[in-house]
């Protein structure tokens, strides 16, 4: 099974489950569906920082400072942000990712849009993330990691910078409902 065939749950306005189908479709059709992101720390609070592989599906070999993916059918949040890290990162009795907040993405041109539930988790290294998933990683001070944001070297994903935005926001604030973006 390759990842376009993959089975999300659709889902409509409120993240209701409203039908199934393949992610492939999903994408193309543009269909609403449920995605996590996971924020990797390790114990000197510094952030997990990757570049997409030229071979995913979405936004290939751009950079994250998220881990993370689709929700699969059936799957919960929480289960998925889990599955994903530890996929991603390549680290097995990784805890719990904790849930900060959840929000809807919509893409700049309105083509698609996803629920998108946002989680920290502490990740000590070594890690050994996915070659099919991760093209190069490190981590990154928050410094660095603003100073990278703001420079323009690094092309970000969309999805995640609108994530990283409604999480400082959340941070400063704490406010549980960031909204739309």
């Amino acid at each position: 099974m390759t990842p376009a065939d993959e089975i999300l749950d659709v889902v409509d306005d409120n993240d209701e489950v409203v039908g199934q189908a393949p992610r492939g479709e999903v994408y193309a059709r543009g269909l609403r569906h449920r995605c996590v992101f996971v924020l990797a720390r390790d114990g000197e609070g510094r952030y997990f920082v990757h570049r997409r592989t030229p071979v995913k599906l979405v936004f290939p070999s751009l950079y994250d400072m998220f881990v993370g993916g689709v929700v699969g059918a059936g799957e919960s949040y929480d289960e998925a942000a889990l599955r994903e890290a530890t996929e991603e990162l390549g680290v097995s009795g990784l805890p719990a990712p904790v849930p900060r907040f959840k929000f809807l993405y919509e893409s700049p041109d309105g083509a698609q849009s996803w629920w998108s539930y946002v989680y920290e988790v502490r990740c000590e290294p070594p890690v050994s993330p996915q070659p099919e998933e991760v093209a190069w990683h490190a981590f990154l001070t928050a410094a660095e990691l603003e100073h990278r944001l703001g420079d323009g070297a690094w092309q970000w994903v969309p999805d995640g910078l609108a994530a990283w935005e409604r999480l400082r926001a959340f941070e400063g604030s704490g406010s549980p409902e960031p909204g739309p973006a």
